[in-house]
């Protein structure tokens, strides 16, 4: 039976990652110049993987992130169920004191397994992992695609592979992310596997010899 390779990244950095201000599936933001050079980085490690196909988020961040990989004209979709959490009321707002603890409680409140509870004026991990289902059986359903890259978000990614991976989603923040980090996963068929785990090293430039 042939595996198949997902490649799973975060997309990289933007300002508001740079300023601490809360970005979720309602802030629409750009890669700024350290995202777009780990773009390229990663773009750089990675072109010669043979992708069959390129999934995204509708957030320009992720596209962005990935943007090398389509100028080659690999096959592209874009699919809402991979936006990131929408972080309601909070979003777009900068993290004080306040704004801290109270995000600091809602993850307790995740963790002691409550992931049906919402952030006030937006998601409940339980909506984003259902949303990310229909995204997963369509995946699923397309064996000609052995080899995928997927680039969507933090949190969103932690509860994606939470879903692949069959964990409680009270254990997401098991899962690390950084800007343009990657997990690699294979799938045989019944399960998936991880063969890299929030690996960063492609964002180590190569020095000259």
């Amino acid at each position: 039976m042939s595996i198949k390779k997902v490649y799973l990244i975060r997309h990289g950095q933007t300002d508001y990652n740079l300023q601490s201000i809360v970005q979720g599936s309602g802030i629409n933001s750009s890669l700024n110049e350290t995202g777009q050079a780990q773009a390229r980085l990663f773009y750089q490690k990675y072109k010669d993987i043979p992708f069959d196909k390129v999934y995204t988020s509708t957030l320009q961040r992720t596209i962005q992130s990935v943007q090398g990989f389509l100028d080659l004209g690999l096959p592209h979709e874009q699919h809402a169920g991979l936006n990131e959490i929408h972080w309601g009321t909070r979003e777009g707002t900068r993290m004080t004191p306040e704004e801290d603890q109270y995000y600091a409680d809602m993850l307790l409140t995740w963790r002691e397994g409550n992931c049906d509870v919402c952030v006030e004026g937006g998601e409940s991990p339980e909506v984003v992992a259902e949303r990310q289902k229909p995204f997963i059986d369509l995946m699923l359903s397309r064996p000609e695609e052995e080899t995928i890259l997927i680039c969507m978000h933090g949190r969103a990614m932690r509860i994606m592979l939470c879903n692949l991976l069959r964990y409680p989603l009270r254990c997401m923040d098991q899962f690390e992310h950084l800007n343009l980090c990657l997990y690699e996963l294979d799938y045989t068929g019944s399960i998936f596997t991880v063969k890299k785990h929030c690996d960063v090293s492609h964002l180590v430039e190569e020095q000259p010899v």
